[in-house]
Formats: structure tokens, sequence, C-alpha cells
């Protein structure tokens, strides 16, 4: 998948216990199988305006909503390939959109503005992007801990399980890996199911079996509502930051 450019998909949610984790994994064994490159470290930093405009939009539910992030699998060196991509959805349907280069450029050129040694279609999106939002800067890093898996009967077929969901908005460089503040509790894990079309019955009876149920889960915006909530006093609660107290906690 780390070479793949474009998707097009569903992306379904759920928040698993261990044991529903491993109920899950052996009832799957037919069906799915882990991919490659096996349990990985995934580092991102998301790009957003200085008020945050991008991340407060996504959790208004809109019809239309979309990300800017930079991305590498495992700690990068300046040589090491990372991704920039534009992730969109529409009307639950997610789009991505990613280009490579070697991460110094990469930064480079979401840091800086120097342009990119090569161009394309999807580079010049991202620079569209770019231009309707000014003053888009790095604004959260966003790591964690992956295992793949991919189907083995129907080929489109994703799942991933993530751990060690941390976010920071210190130190906003790849290079300081997965470090940060914890999203999830101990032995939880966030299963997307990431699917081209309907899902399998047989999945289906799965997470009937294991009481699993789909949730509504942005690694972003948690760890956004979770920065407002350290800044307006209220940290460990579960909460939604009323838009009129929003600004100044931002600030």
């Amino acid at each position: 998948m780390a070479n793949k450019y474009t998707f097009k998909r569903k992306e379904l949610k759920y928040l698993l216990n261990k044991e529903q984790y491993l109920g899950f994994m052996e009832r799957i064994k037919d069906m799915a199988k882990i991919d490659d490159y096996g349990k990985t470290s995934i580092l991102n930093i998301y790009f957003d305006t200085p008020d945050f405009e991008l991340i407060r939009r996504s959790l208004e539910k809109p019809v239309y909503k979309e990300k800017l992030r930079l991305r590498s699998y495992g700690i990068p060196t300046d040589e090491s390939p990372s991704f920039i991509e534009i992730k969109k959805k529409y009307k639950g349907i997610v789009y991505k959109r990613r280009i490579s280069a070697p991460y110094k450029e990469s930064k480079d050129y979401l840091y800086e503005n120097i342009p990119l040694e090569k161009s394309s279609q999807i580079s010049a999106e991202i620079d569209y992007f770019k231009k309707c939002y000014p003053g888009l800067r790095p604004a959260m890093a966003i790591s964690y801990d992956r295992i793949a898996m991919v189907g083995t009967i129907d080929p489109e077929l994703r799942i991933t399980f993530d751990q060690n969901i941390r976010w920071r908005i210190n130190h906003l460089d790849l290079k300081y890996g997965n470090e940060g503040k914890d999203l999830l509790e101990k032995d939880q894990y966030l299963m997307e199911l990431k699917i081209a079309e309907a899902m399998d019955l047989k999945l289906v009876a799965i997470l009937e079996e294991l009481d699993i149920r789909q949730v509504s889960f942005s690694k972003y915006g948690n760890g956004y509502e979770t920065l407002l909530a350290e800044r307006l006093g209220m940290a460990g609660e579960v909460i939604r930051i009323p838009e009129s107290e929003k600004e100044w906690a931002i600030a």
C-alpha cells in the first residue's frame, strides 16, 4: 500500500478491546492475512491554518471535507521516501491522492514553499490546496503502530489495527518518531475496514458475534479536541467545545 498513489474506498472504524481483537483475528484467518509490511510505525504531520480551520470544519461532519498531511513509514532520514497526501471524504467515500518524494524535499516544499523537483497532476492539486488555505502550516503530529491485513479472497479488502495512537503539537518533524500523548486506553485497538463495495456477509456476522460496533473516530480530530480540552482546563473529559470558546482556546 505504501506505493499506491490513488485510493477510493469506504473506511469503517471500530474500537476493540483485547478480547475482541483476539477473537476477530482468530475468525478471519481464512479471509485475510498480514501484509508484507507486518507491523509498521506510521508517522504523520497534519497541516492546517493558524485557527485550525480544516479540522474544525471536518468535525462539523460536512458532506465534503479534506485534509493535507505528510507521512512516512518508520522514522525517516533526509533521503527516505515520504508521502504528501490529500485526503478527501465525500458522502462517506474516501478519496486519497498522494505523491512520493525524499523526506527533506517534502518537508522543504510544505514548510518552506520550495518547489518540488518533479511536477504531476497530483502535485498540482496539492499546490492548489495550499493556495486555498492561506497560512497553512504544520499543526499536529499524529503517530501510531499499525498491523495491516489484506484480503485473501477479496484483494480490495484492507483491515488495519492501530495501537499507541499519539498526538503532539511540538517537535513537528517526523524524525521524532511515535512520541506524544496517548489517544487510546491500554489494550485498545482502532480497527479500520477499508472496502471498495458492500461488506462481505461473513465479516458482518463476525462483527455481530463479537459485539463490535462502528464508531466515528478521527485521529487528528481527537487530538485537536484533546488539545482544546487541555487549554480549557478539562483534560480527561470527552467533550465538544462550543464554537464561542474555540477561538480563544486555540490562540
